[in-house]
């Protein structure tokens, strides 16, 4: 039987999750429709878009994405700590970007006098959504739910826009997380929609390579007005690499971005047709590091889904810690 998401996130096993979500109408999500002749590429920037703006009001860093023509592909980052501190009005001023929230909210953000009972009440709910903003779960409800009703809206149709509920899968190891944000960033060029990282559209690499978010055209673009009301958050950048291990805490990515750029290069060498698999010798601290051979790396890289699949269906779910 299927396991409530909540019962298979755990912050102290892992704080990193890889997500996919998929389209009903699988080409309509935002490719070529070669039956009609219309282009629905448009949409990919609304999520790409959206999947930015959700990251800085929720306590979820981003790893690494890829919107496809069909899916999208997330690795993220619980991050608690970024949100445990805030006051209830800052609280309430983020969540209020997505919804309205009730009457007494509304009331006392502008500055309404309350008794001390409604006082605390106001408090409970901001703590409320405190949890909220920590949640896989409210994350992808505030990026699927708006799009869907965009692509209707648009279509001029009504009923299910995407598959199923997204698919999260827990990465327990620096392998499993280098080789799903590898696996992510190479997507576009296996479904041969690009052929070299930096021209991969809609993805965390070209990204990271050549930035060029827009705040302004991102929000003006979020057509859904139900959403992202009165947003004026700094906009959060994709995790950053760390470089090294440090004593201090660290709150990004254990891996240098020029390592990490040279074995994507090199992965997305290997992968692609008619190219001679090799791993360059520049690589081999990193793997070495990690204890991974190459034709392991080349495997997870390229068949991730399938082998993590099959790897937690053998795995124990992973309990929700009782604090």
């Amino acid at each position: 039987m299927t396991r409530p998401r909540k019962e298979q996130v755990s912050i102290s096993d892992t704080p990193y999750y890889h997500i996919v979500s998929r389209c009903v109408r699988r080409s309509y999500l935002c490719g070529f429709d070669k039956t009609s002749g219309k282009s629905y590429e448009h949409r990919r920037q609304w999520i790409e878009d959206r999947i930015r703006l959700l990251s800085s009001i929720f306590a979820i860093d981003i790893c690494a994405y890829a919107v496809m023509s069909n899916h999208i592909h997330i690795v993220v980052k619980l991050h608690p700590e970024s949100i445990k501190d805030l006051s209830t009005d800052n609280i309430l001023k983020r969540w209020c970007c997505l919804f309205k929230g009730p009457t007494l909210v509304q009331n006392w953000r502008p500055g309404e006098e309350l008794d001390s009972a409604k006082q605390q009440t106001v408090s409970d709910i901001a703590e409320q959504y405190r949890n909220r903003l920590m949640d896989i779960g409210w994350f992808m409800k505030c990026l699927v739910e708006p799009v869907a009703r965009m692509a209707n809206k648009e279509d001029q149709c009504t009923g299910h826009f995407w598959e199923s509920r997204y698919k999260s899968q827990a990465l327990l190891t620096e392998e499993a997380l280098l080789s799903a944000m590898a696996y992510v960033d190479l997507n576009p060029i296996r479904a041969s929609m690009a052929d070299s990282p930096e021209k991969s559209d809609h993805t965390s690499i070209k990204e990271r390579i050549k930035p060029c978010f827009n705040l302004v055209k991102a929000i003006s673009g979020q057509q859904d007005t139900e959403c992202l009301q009165g947003f004026d958050l700094p906009v959060k950048p994709l995790l950053h690499f760390e470089g090294s291990v440090k004593n201090d805490v660290q709150d990004g990515i254990l891996f240098g971005y020029t390592d990490y750029l040279k074995l994507i290069d090199a992965t997305g060498r290997c992968i692609r047709k008619g190219k001679r698999g090799y791993m360059p010798a520049h690589l081999k601290p990193i793997l070495e590091r990690l204890h991974i051979d190459e034709q392991t790396w080349l495997i997870n890289t390229t068949q991730f889904e399938l082998i993590y699949q099959k790897r937690f269906r053998r795995r124990p779910i992973l309990q929700r810690n009782s604090a």
